[in-house]
This record gives C-alpha cells, sequence and structure tokens, in this order.
C-alpha cells in the first residue's frame, strides 16, 4: 500500500477528526465552565485542515496581538498543542477567574500569566483527555509555556520545530461565550506517524 501523507490521511477521515474535535472542545469548554463556577456556551467548533503558513490569517490579523500556550505531546503519540486566544479575550478570561483581579497592564502581570498557564493546561488536558479516551492511547502533555505576541510570531514557534513533518496542521475553532464571547484555537501537530497511531486506533486505518 502506498505511504499516505498527511494530507490524504486528514481529509479521507475529515469527519472522524471533526468529531474528535467537537467531543475534545465540548470536554474543554465543560472544564472551563467548572473552573469559573458558571454555565459556558459553545457554538459547534470549526474544524479545519490549513497549510501552517495560513493559519495566522484565519485567528484574524497577523498583527492582533494573541497569547498563545504551546505543549508538547507525548506518549503513544508526539507532536504539540497550541491553545491560542485573543489577549483581550485572554485577560476578560483570567479577570474572571481571579475574582474580579486585574493588573491594569497591557500585557499580564506574573499572577495573570499564571492563571493563564492554568487555564490553558485544564483547557487542552480536557481536549487530550477525549482524545485518548476515544483512542485508548496514553497521551499527556509537556509543561506549557506561554507567549504574548502577534499571532504570526506566536505561530512561527510550531511552524518551525515541526514544519520538517509536513505544511498541514488540524485547526479547531472553539467559540464560547457567558456574557462575552471568545474565540479559541486549538492548533494540534501530530506527526505523520501519530496521525496513523490515531486512525488506527479507531479502527479506519
Amino acid at each position: 500500500m502506498a505511504e499516505l501523507s498527511l494530507e490524504q490521511m486528514t481529509e479521507n477521515y475529515a469527519d472522524v477528526l471533526k468529531e474528535i474535535g467537537n467531543i475534545g472542545a465540548g470536554n474543554a469548554m465543560t472544564a472551563l465552565s467548572q473552573m469559573l463556577n458558571c454555565k459556558v456556551d459553545m457554538k459547534v467548533p470549526q474544524v479545519k485542515l490549513l497549510d501552517l503558513k495560513n493559519v495566522s490569517t484565519v485567528v484574524g490579523n497577523e498583527e492582533q496581538l494573541m497569547v498563545g500556550v504551546f505543549l508538547g505531546v507525548d506518549g503513544d503519540i508526539t507532536g504539540s498543542i497550541m491553545f491560542l486566544i485573543e489577549l483581550k479575550a485572554a485577560k476578560i478570561l483570567v479577570k474572571k477567574i481571579m475574582m474580579g483581579y486585574e493588573s491594569g497592564m497591557p500585557m499580564f502581570d506574573e499572577m495573570e500569566a499564571s492563571a493563564m498557564q492554568e487555564v490553558s493546561n485544564i483547557i487542552t488536558g480536557a481536549y487530550l483527555n477525549s482524545l485518548s479516551s476515544l483512542t485508548n492511547l496514553v497521551i499527556y502533555p509537556t509543561p506549557p509555556s506561554l507567549s504574548i505576541d502577534m499571532a504570526a510570531a506566536i505561530l512561527s514557534v510550531p511552524a518551525i520545530e515541526f514544519g520538517v513533518l509536513g505544511d498541514k496542521i488540524l485547526m479547531i475553532q472553539s467559540q464560547f461565550y457567558d456574557e462575552v464571547e471568545i474565540d479559541g484555537y486549538f492548533v494540534l501537530i501530530p506527526d505523520v506517524d501519530s496521525y496513523k497511531k490515531i486512525l488506527t486506533s479507531l479502527g479506519i486505518m
């Protein structure tokens, strides 16, 4: 059998990957609502296979300030996952979690950055747990690193690190809201062998 490219695999099994995205994002929002102690509604996630170079235009203006939390993925599969959110929305989220605390700084102070990392840990952890449950694979994240920069600059990190593995990534856009609407983006970048493992474990390869 000819070697399948990442693009062929993803296009062939787009519905399955969308379902993983739906369940993962749903669990992530449940975890977030528990953390905020209020109901968080979510629109149906948009799951897209994108050229790495085009991702920054999907999240808005390339010069839009974003908060990016980058985690490595290890275990039975390897790769990385990134959670992206606009800085303005991130500050609203952190203020809610910190019971109204805000530093007044244009970026984050140390406490706000720590809270944002914790939020991202919970959200990405819930997403990876869903993937693990569906596939029966052992998947765990490495410690997160947080950066605040323009979208294009933040996305250059996974582009540089994983660009050698292919030009395509899986992006899941989740809109969630209680008083305000927030766009969150999961960028999942498994290597090609990990894609095969995920699809094989689901019995479709």
